[in-house]
């Protein structure tokens, strides 16, 4: 009876024990929420997600037939971060995020996106695509006055080149936003695609339209997890409803089997406000997918 129960694995995501040399792939948590500005808590979320991850680990991926454990990835620990200090914490996330060739980061806030886009644009030698899920275009210059926080990120990355607007899809968005700040990232060459689009289209069509804008160029995949509706996502911090179901959510991912990746992260997990788990699981079911998606690129 004193033995260690059946079920339990070890913390990291997935209880991978692979060391960090022999991996090609790298998961980090990145503790960061000081750039939230309605519910903080995502600082959790990389926590939450790894303990929900173990109810991943018994098998294949059921559409690519991968198990994503079994592929060379490795869980890193947590970056560390300058608490309470916005500006310092993102140059310490991106010095750290410049020493992996493919980091997966488990969020924290929206903000992280930032300083990891950073780190992989100057990597590449030039801006990437973005393949962005979310309620919310996240093209606010500022955030009540913070400059840098997690509704301002995009807006940043297109001002500073990281990113190349044209090459940059956004899925799911459906919150309040000003008609400027929509026109500006429209006009800059985003193409928006509102959750309404999605329900009205379904999963196949919006994902070959997103491909055919990604094109076969390096993509980097930012997700946060209020894309999902509050039913199948309430542990966020800004959460909209009328969002996207998990079906969903997965039925397009699974439409990027030739998509080029290159890093991505899974942002705003609060699990405070969360209930039995959902919110934790489905994150870490998205990471599960978008490491089928590299297996399943890995096999050729």
């Amino acid at each position: 009876m004193a033995n260690t129960p059946t079920f339990a694995t070890p913390a990291s995501f997935l209880g991978l024990s692979r060391a960090q040399g022999d991996a090609a792939f790298h998961i980090a948590g990145i503790p960061f929420d000081i750039g939230t500005t309605n519910r903080s808590g995502a600082r959790f979320g990389p926590a939450a997600i790894r303990q929900a991850s173990r109810m991943l680990v018994d098998g294949d991926h059921p559409h690519w037939w991968v198990d994503p454990a079994q592929l060379p990835v490795a869980d890193i620990g947590d970056f560390a971060i300058a608490l309470g200090d916005i500006a310092k914490s993102l140059a310490l996330i991106e010095q750290q995020a410049a020493a992996h060739e493919h980091l997966i980061a488990l969020g924290g806030d929206h903000s992280i996106s930032l300083p990891l886009l950073r780190a992989l644009a100057k990597k590449n030698g030039a801006p990437v695509s973005l393949l962005h899920f979310d309620a919310h275009v996240d093209t606010w210059p500022d955030n009540f006055g913070q400059a840098y926080a997690h509704g301002s990120v995009f807006f940043h990355a297109i001002n500073e080149g990281l990113i190349d607007p044209r090459r940059t899809v956004q899925i799911g968005i459906r919150s309040p936003v000003a008609k400027n700040i929509h026109d500006w990232t429209v006009g800059h060459g985003v193409t928006i695609m509102t959750a309404q689009q999605v329900h009205e289209a379904g999963p196949g069509t919006v994902a070959k339209h997103a491909a055919s804008v990604l094109s076969d160029t390096p993509v980097y995949l930012s997700f946060d997890i209020d894309c999902l509706d509050p039913a199948f996502a309430p542990g966020t911090g800004t959460p909209e409803i009328g969002g996207l179901a998990s079906w969903q959510v997965q039925a397009i991912l699974r439409g990027f089997d030739a998509a080029n990746f290159i890093g991505m992260d899974i942002v705003e997990v609060a699990p405070a406000y969360d209930i039995a788990e959902i919110t934790s699981l489905a994150a870490a079911t998205i990471v599960w997918e978008y490491l089928a998606l590299l297996g399943h690129r890995l096999r050729g």
